[in-house]
């Protein structure tokens, strides 16, 4: 079997409030977690280009990023829950703007990726989120990111700490986004 590749990826437009590509009928995988989990750096990988910006610094996208994939559907990197360096006002209105684009049933997601930490595991934001998604009934898939920092004991006490918040529904993605591990997996089931 064939093997689906990226082979291309665009930079389309960074959002603050709603907006018609949301619904313009372009497919769309949507990428949500706390900052500084790695979700411009997983986008990289996927893509194995440098089009989504990342920084050290937690918090950096303040906006909803849509990235034109195979010119055919949409990576959606949404700002991440947490500890962003913002004025409470601008995170009120990201964490609206979120909650529109997830949870408002004019815009669907082809597939919710909702990245967690290996080394720290589902939070309690993590559940949260898992919860509202799951809710609203959305197909998510779960990466665990930074794996290449995690001992074989914590990534085995990370998945079995997961799979017993998600259970069996769910597919878990260990990964890296340095080393690769589990990239080209993600790929073929987000394509598929």
């Amino acid at each position: 079997m064939r093997r689906m590749k990226i082979l291309s990826s665009k930079f389309i437009k960074g959002i603050v409030q709603d907006d018609k590509v949301m619904d313009d009928g372009t497919p769309q995988v949507a990428f949500i977690g706390r900052s500084n989990v790695g979700k411009s750096s997983l986008i990289n990988a996927l893509t194995k280009s440098k089009v989504s910006r990342t920084s050290s610094t937690a918090g950096r996208t303040q906006e909803i990023n849509f990235f034109l994939i195979n010119d055919a559907f949409y990576f959606v990197d949404l700002p991440g829950y947490g500890f962003a360096k913002i004025s409470d006002e601008k995170k009120g209105k990201l964490s609206n703007l979120m909650s529109s684009y997830l949870f408002n049933d004019v815009y669907t997601q082809k597939n919710v990726v909702l990245i967690v930490d290996c080394n720290v595991g589902m939070t309690d934001k993590d559940i949260e989120m898992f919860e509202n998604l799951r809710s609203h009934n959305k197909n998510i898939v779960i990466a665990l990111s930074k794996k290449d920092k995690a001992t074989q004991a914590i990534l085995h006490k990370t998945l079995s700490q997961v799979k017993g918040i998600v259970g069996s529904a769910y597919p878990i993605f260990p990964i890296s986004s340095t080393k690769g591990a589990g990239i080209d997996e993600l790929v073929a089931f987000l394509l598929s």
